[in-house]
C-alpha cells in the first residue's frame, strides 16, 4: 500500500507541514478567484507537470466546488497546447476516474 506523502510529511516534519498549510491558506485567501476556479487551475498546473496523484487528489475538491466532468477534462486538455501530451497521457484517465469516484 502506498503511503500518503502528506501524512508522512505531517508525521516527520509537523512544523514544516503546518507552515506549508499556512502558505496554502494565505494564497487561497484572495478574493480574485472562486474556489472552483482555484481547483481547476491547480489541476491544470499539476497535469502540465505530469503529476497524476496530485490531479486525482484535487478533482474531488473541484467537484465539491461545482466543477463538472467536462470542466475537469477541458482543464487537462488545455495543457496540450503549452506542455505537450504529458498531462493528457499521465493525468486524464486518473482525473476522470477520480471524478466518477468522488
Amino acid at each position: 500500500m502506498t503511503k500518503n506523502p502528506f501524512e508522512v510529511f505531517r508525521q516527520e516534519a509537523p512544523q514544516a507541514c503546518d507552515a506549508f498549510n499556512g502558505l496554502i491558506a494565505a494564497v487561497s485567501a484572495g478574493d480574485g478567484l472562486d474556489a472552483k476556479t482555484r481547483q481547476l487551475l491547480y489541476i491544470g498546473i499539476k497535469a502540465s507537470q505530469g503529476e497524476p496523484a496530485a490531479v486525482a487528489a484535487h478533482v474531488p475538491m473541484a467537484k465539491a466546488e461545482g466543477a463538472k466532468r467536462e470542466e475537469i477534462r477541458d482543464t487537462i486538455l488545455l495543457t496540450l497546447t503549452v506542455c505537450g501530451v504529458k498531462g493528457i497521457t499521465t493525468c486524464l484517465v486518473p482525473a476522470l476516474e477520480a471524478f466518477e469516484n468522488a
